[in-house]
């Protein structure tokens, strides 16, 4: 099943929009066949947010993407604008964790809170006791940075690509530098959070 999900997600994500961008650019020109591509992601995330009832970060990414380039075509914006799709959100979301360092609390901590208390009600009730450890305040501002960092970047490089690449060549490309850094996030984050928790462990040894 779960080679099964991979799977669909790279035919929704990566195969359909090009595919429908292809079919319908004759007939109703390069914003209706954006407009049209947006459809196949656009329609899987509902269906995982809806019929899973699983908030996915991802597809919430996406929706939000999707309908805030939609809402700017209808202010007149270019349909290059379509082409940035979940850019536009997750530099903002990039934005907020580095601008969330300035402030008692950064970003990721009430991320990871509210992912806690979905998983393990008890780890909840625990978890604002963390804040305490320095090493955990240490790891949420590290984390906050690392993402924060990453996610601007993914959506300036893709913000270039978007106004310089043919339109089909960014639509097999965009998402696969997302997933690709997405997928790299997540994997630099476990890796960093096994080190901090061990080397915690270490200073508790040596106590």
């Amino acid at each position: 099943m779960r080679k099964a999900g991979i799977a669909a997600e790279v035919v929704v994500n990566f195969v359909l929009p090009w595919v429908c961008y292809r079919i319908a650019l004759q007939s109703m020109g390069e914003t209706g066949a954006l407009i049209f591509s947006a459809a196949p992601p656009m329609t899987w995330s509902l269906l995982v947010i809806v019929w899973f009832k699983r908030l996915d970060a991802v597809s919430l990414i996406v929706v939000a993407g999707i309908l805030l380039s939609l809402s700017a075509m209808t202010f007149g914006g270019s349909p290059r604008l379509l082409l940035l799709r979940e850019s536009l959100v997750t530099g903002l979301v990039g934005l907020a964790l580095l601008v969330s360092m300035l402030f008692p609390k950064p970003l990721m901590y009430y991320l990871a809170e509210s992912t806690t208390a979905k998983h393990s009600p008890e780890e909840a009730a625990q978890f604002s006791l963390l804040w305490k450890r320095p090493g955990f305040v240490l790891t949420m501002y590290v984390t906050s940075w690392v993402w924060g960092t990453a996610l601007i970047s993914e959506a300036a490089l893709r913000c270039v690509l978007a106004w310089t690449m043919p339109v089909d060549q960014f639509l097999l490309v965009s998402p696969l530098i997302s997933y690709s850094v997405y997928f790299a996030l997540i994997g630099w984050t476990f890796w960093f959070v096994r080190r901090m928790k061990a080397a915690a462990k270490r200073r508790t040894v040596n106590v």
